[in-house]
């Protein structure tokens, strides 16, 4: 089975292109009003915690129970997780991660894993917090978050996964990241990232090491079954990158699961519909802060 990751670029291509604008036309296609929080880039909330050997940036906003947010992988940036940041943080503490390799985020030297990931994400935690948290990720962030939730239970407290099913990598297809065509695919976007990149002239250099780590990658009953937190599984019906029967099959194989799949979308369907997406939300986080 193909999952979400084997055709990562080709298909991030294809979402866009339904729209004829570039694949991250929210980031660029309006001028932002002055007023606008820059967030992945913004001084007056960022931070920086060194795990082992990669610094990895977050900020922080709002009061109230932790919130962490996680965006996706390669084509991920903090400000995508914008509407959730703006959303969450009128009444929780939000923790925006910019996971390793992206941003303002260090690469290091280890070879990517989700293990590694997941270790990021939880010295971000112990920094700010010593409460346990909830967890929004999208994507590669989703990912991430299962992770975290099955090495750390005593960590999450509840879990939001959107675009992330079952994956077993089993097909014909070799992941080969190469950072032209990936820049090629949005030159605007690229040279926002790479200005924010501490090390840009590795970007090639890390694209390699998550081609790497997608070619070895599964996900299946052996994670999904061992996380003990509530999750919500959330897909676009249309997800080409988190094909539906994935995402049944991660809701059925994770013990305490809910499903939400919003109707007539696509992988990053918080981008074509966040009031529905944040309509399920909302009731699956409602007693989170009692």
């Amino acid at each position: 089975m193909i999952g979400m990751i084997a055709a990562l670029v080709l298909n991030e291509i294809q979402v866009y292109a339904q729209y004829n604008k570039p694949l991250r036309h929210f980031m660029q296609a309006v001028p932002s009003p002055a007023s606008a929080i820059p967030y992945g880039n913004n001084p007056s909330a960022g931070h920086y915690v060194q795990v082992g050997d990669a610094k990895i940036y977050y900020e922080v906003y709002g009061k109230g129970k932790p919130s962490v947010v996680l965006h996706g992988g390669i084509f991920g940036s903090t400000y995508e997780m914008k509407q959730f940041i703006d959303s969450l943080s009128k009444n929780y503490l939000v923790i925006a991660i910019s996971t390793r390799g992206h941003g303002k985020s260090e690469i290091g030297s280890e070879l990517i894993t989700y293990e590694l990931k997941a270790n990021d994400v939880l010295a971000v935690i112990q920094t700010v917090t010593k409460d346990s948290v909830a967890i929004l990720g999208f994507s590669d962030g989703a990912y991430t978050a299962y992770k975290l939730a099955s090495m750390y239970p005593d960590k999450v407290k509840k879990l939001i996964a959107i675009g992330a099913g079952e994956f077993y990598h089993g097909g014909p297809r070799t992941f080969n990241f190469k950072a032209q065509e990936i820049i090629r695919a949005d030159s605007s976007y690229w040279t926002q990232q790479l200005a924010l990149m501490p090390e840009p002239k590795r970007f090639q250099e890390f694209l390699t090491k998550m081609a790497d780590f997608y070619n070895q990658l599964q996900v299946g009953k052996e994670l999904f079954f061992t996380i003990k937190c509530p999750v919500l599984v959330m897909a676009g019906e249309k997800d080409q990158n988190a094909p539906m029967p994935t995402i049944i099959d991660a809701y059925h194989m994770i013990p305490k699961s809910q499903l939400s799949i919003i109707p007539n979308v696509s992988h990053p369907a918080f981008l074509d519909n966040f009031p529905a997406v944040w309509a399920s939300i909302v009731p699956f986080l409602k007693h989170y802060s009692r």
